[in-house]
């Protein structure tokens, strides 16, 4: 079995990919870390396929855009991502949203000790 080189943190965030090869579609983001993120959704995708992939993280903010990833296995409606190319802008946004989440349930645990 691979062990993970990063934590990946359950989240529930629409996406879309697409690629050269493939018109592209629709997902629900199911977990997310600084290195990949793993995608429910209807359409095939096959591995090694590259993907470029948007992450609607907040409504009524631009989406989180990943410039390449790869799809590094895929099953019955499910598919993990690795990120490959993202620019430094989209790298410092990555991680602060992956530093949000992973803070989230500490900050609700001190909040409900106070």
């Amino acid at each position: 079995m691979e062990h993970r080189k990063s934590l990946r943190f359950p989240v529930r965030f629409r996406s879309s990919f697409s690629s050269l090869t493939m018109v592209g579609g629709e997902g629900s983001l199911i977990d997310l870390s600084i290195r990949g993120c793993r995608i429910e959704s209807p359409i095939g995708v096959q591995p090694g396929a590259a993907l470029e992939l948007r992450i609607d993280v907040i409504k009524s903010a631009p989406p989180l855009q990943i410039q390449a990833a790869v799809v590094r296995w895929c099953r019955e409606h499910e598919f993990g991502l690795e990120f490959e190319v993202i620019t430094p802008t989209e790298w410092a946004h990555l991680q602060d949203i992956v530093k949000q989440i992973e803070l989230e349930p500490y900050q609700r645990t001190q909040e409900q000790a106070e």
